[in-house]
């Protein structure tokens, strides 16, 4: 009895405020004032950031061009698999009305390409992408390996749809002399996705090390020669492969391709002008009812020309402040009719009374 004794006191809590739970304790009770203070004051705060978010959107300076009719002899190439091989190319030129100052940013836009699909976000291989292990493509399916067996690097669905238009911007100098504006192919990825989630599995002769694995059946060329004048830009470590390994949330999104250099004419940014694009027609969109864009756009501190933001700060306030007056109006009311009380209680009284 004794043994069963000490077990159990063994097993006691010490006797202290925080494990008896005695420690004090403090239950708020907010007063009206304060509660229609704070909905008062968060309304105010989301107003003001509505509005400054929208008036920042709008300073921003976008143009938007949907080529996918106007190349509509390419995107009918394209539609057979069979012509991969054959290049095609259209050239779409077009007046910017309005200088674009400082920094200029180059993005692609898809329309109905859904990168969300559940199937499309799994198949990928992580060891593989972070230069551990170039045979493991068990997550990769259906595009694990070739018709003859050999490891597909980088291997899935994702990195096989993988966005290959070439776009080059020309600015027209004069009526005889086209310059090719500078785009910058790097700074295009998260900091985490370049030096975290994205590895080569060496830095020196990187063909050797993927050697043993063959490229995605859609890619014209291997994933250690996509960049042949920036060694720095191949392998897992390609800015537009990385960009297009972030999959988007919904079926019309846009994606950072390049950004100005701002070099000689272009130091402080674009000028107005006669442009053109000049693109090389390769990824297919038509098949499944799709549309593509190029997109030239200028950010601010907040990023680029949505709207989205801004509007959802600005409902938001405007229905804190519908809440605030309609709490307002019911406080007001119950007030109202705590202080007639007790005049009705004192004429009850005196009717009472006289009844008596």
């Amino acid at each position: 009895m004794k043994g069963i004794a000490e077990h159990h006191l063994s097993r006691m809590p010490d006797n202290t405020a925080m494990k008896q739970q005695n420690l004090p304790a403090h239950q708020l009770h907010f007063s009206a004032k304060v509660v229609l203070s704070i909905f008062f004051g968060t309304g105010v705060f989301c107003l003001c950031v509505g509005v400054i978010l929208i008036l920042s959107a709008k300073s921003t300076k976008k143009i938007e061009i949907n080529y996918t009719k106007i190349c509509a002899d390419c995107a009918q190439l394209r539609e057979n698999a069979f012509n991969f091989d054959k290049e095609c190319t259209c050239s779409i030129p077009f007046y910017l009305p309005e200088k674009m100052e400082g920094n200029v940013y180059m993005y692609y836009k898809l329309y109905g390409f859904y990168q969300n699909l559940y199937r499309y976000v799994r198949s990928r291989s992580n060891n593989q992408l972070v230069g551990e292990d170039m045979r493991d493509v068990e997550d990769c399916a259906p595009f694990k390996v070739s018709h003859d067996g050999t490891p597909i690097a980088p291997c899935g669905a994702i990195a096989n749809s993988m966005f290959n238009d070439t776009i080059i911007l020309s600015y027209k100098l004069n009526s005889s002399i086209h310059i090719t504006v500078p785009m910058l192919k790097n700074g295009l990825t998260w900091w985490t996705d370049k030096y975290v989630k994205f590895q080569n599995p060496s830095f020196h002769n990187l063909s050797s090390k993927f050697a043993g694995s063959t490229k995605p059946p859609y890619w014209p060329k291997p994933v250690y020669d996509l960049d042949r004048n920036n060694p720095d830009n191949n392998g897992f470590l390609n800015d537009d492969f990385i960009v297009w390994m972030r999959t988007a949330a919904f079926p019309t999104f846009k994606k950072l391709y390049r950004r100005l250099y701002r070099i000689n004419y272009f130091t402080e940014g674009l000028p107005a002008g006669n442009y053109s694009f000049n693109i090389s027609y390769n990824f297919p969109v038509t098949r499944f009812q799709g549309e593509k864009s190029v997109v030239l756009s200028t950010l601010t501190w907040c990023g680029g020309g949505g709207f989205f933001l801004g509007v959802a700060y600005t409902v938001t306030g405007a229905l804190t402040w519908l809440a605030s007056f309609a709490l307002m109006a019911i406080h007001l009311t119950r007030k109202k009719k705590e202080s007639n009380l007790p005049r009705v209680k004192s004429c009850l009284k005196k009717k009472s009374r006289k009844q008596k």
